[in-house]
């Protein structure tokens, strides 16, 4: 595998907030609304090409009782819905991102919250090989986030696959 789909690196490159004063729960997911600035720097691995992108997120989002869902455009087109869940008894995040265009979504997976660092981990299975992978959003203000993606065999030595930095442009929900 070379390529992560763009539907799936989307949804995991909008980050959520949490800051100590922040709402819990599904609640806290509202960091997500709005439009926000993207930039990445893509580098030449065995799962990505060097490359730079430049990009405009809008997230309309909303809750329904035990989920969370974001509508997610890039650069004006519909590219996903992101659908989030949350078990607050063991205080653990879900979510699933469902392409546009009846394309095929990545699986569902956990989202790991520690503080203002906020953790999107799958792996993929090819050939009896485990390739782990994930996405750290690390948020330096409620309205910009510093962001890597990076891949490993043995989940100890990660290599970096891309960096980039958001910055929301409109639509903050003031909690």
């Amino acid at each position: 595998m070379r390529y992560v789909p763009l539907a799936f690196i989307a949804a995991l490159l909008a980050g959520v907030a949490v800051a100590a004063s922040s709402p819990a729960g599904l609640d806290a997911l509202s960091a997500y609304a709005g439009t926000w600035q993207t930039e990445i720097e893509h580098l030449n691995t065995p799962y990505s090409a060097a490359g730079k992108e430049i990009a405009m997120l809008r997230n309309d989002c909303w809750r329904s009782a035990d989920f969370y869902a974001c509508h997610q455009y890039v650069n004006g087109k519909s590219a996903a819905l992101l659908v989030f869940s949350y078990d607050a008894r063991r205080k653990r995040y879900r979510s699933c991102a469902i392409p546009a265009g009846s394309g095929q979504g990545g699986p569902c997976g956990e989202v790991m919250i520690r503080g203002n660092v906020w953790m999107f981990p799958w792996q993929v299975t090819a050939n009896g090989k485990t390739t782990y992978f994930r996405v750290i959003n690390v948020w330096t203000s409620p309205d910009s986030i510093d962001y890597r993606q990076e891949f490993s065999v043995d989940r100890i030595h990660w290599t970096l696959m891309a960096k980039g930095r958001e910055q929301r442009t409109s639509g903050r929900k003031h909690l």
